[in-house]
């Protein structure tokens, strides 16, 4: 493996495996309390369709089923394209570690043209992310240090003090650490940076997982490459709590206002 090679594009990194098949490996730079951060699994998950020799067009839609566990170390990820049309194209991809399905997704590509456009939301109005004190990272699962936040409102809470919130509401300032280009799959990570929104709520830790994760991505390659390694902001929140899940919408915002991706999730949670 190069050693310029940045930490990101080390963790998703698939070497061709069999028809329609890659070999990965987890990273302990993106591990979470247990197994590996949901982000860099949907990265891995998309960058096997977005590197496979079928592949048209960019990506437009992710859906990851978080299935298992993921245990640290090797696991194979067969992507396949399941029909292609004139505007899109659409995937099958499951991720297997000794033989058992541990995660699986579907993913939509498609030729993006010029039409009429409009953005009906807007993004809240935030300091600039340089005014910002960076989060701390000591105590917190590694992949946290992969990433640089800049939290404007609903930082994580303070387990040792539990205080419910009025909301579940977060803004956060985000890029790479170290900086890096944006594009799809780093995109795809970026959308599940935010914490449990039942952590916020109740202001306290309690048993949490992303069951299924749909990620809609509104930018094409030529927003990603303006946007470039500058911070994006990303804004959480869920809807609904109650019978052990919860949703979370989020969206993520490059500096300059374009709404670049928006993200949907179903939470299990245990109290």
């Amino acid at each position: 493996m190069p050693a310029d090679l940045h930490p990101f594009d080390a963790a998703i990194r698939l070497l061709p495996d069999g028809d329609d098949a890659f070999a990965g490996a987890t990273s302990p730079g993106y591990a979470n309390m247990v197994g590996p951060y949901g982000g860099i699994v949907a990265a891995q998950l998309l960058n096997a369709a977005w590197t496979h020799r079928a592949r048209a067009g960019e990506a437009l839609a992710l859906t990851v089923n978080y299935a298992g566990p993921i245990a640290d170390g090797p696991f194979r990820i067969t992507a396949r394209p399941v029909r292609t049309n004139r505007s899109t194209q659409h995937w099958w991809i499951e991720l297997t570690q000794s033989g058992e399905p541990a995660a699986t997704a579907s993913a939509v590509f498609g030729a993006r043209r010029e039409t009429w456009s409009s953005t009906e939301i807007a993004p809240p109005e935030v300091p600039p992310a340089t005014s910002l004190a960076r989060s701390r990272v000591a105590g917190r699962p590694a992949w946290f240090g992969r990433y640089d936040f800049r939290v404007v409102r609903g930082d994580l809470p303070d387990f040792a003090q539990p205080r419910e919130a009025e909301d579940s509401e977060s803004c956060t300032w985000v890029r790479d650490d170290p900086p890096r280009p944006l594009d799809f799959p780093a995109l795809a990570a970026l959308c599940d940076v935010f914490y449990p929104r039942i952590y916020r709520r109740r202001g306290k830790w309690v048993p949490a997982a992303t069951v299924t994760l749909t990620t809609y991505f509104h930018a094409d390659g030529g927003a990603l490459a303006r946007q470039g390694d500058r911070f994006v902001l990303g804004v959480a929140r869920s809807l609904r709590f109650g019978a052990g899940y919860a949703d979370q919408t989020a969206e993520i915002w490059g500096d300059d206002g374009t709404l670049l991706a928006t993200s949907f999730q179903l939470v299990y949670f245990k109290e």
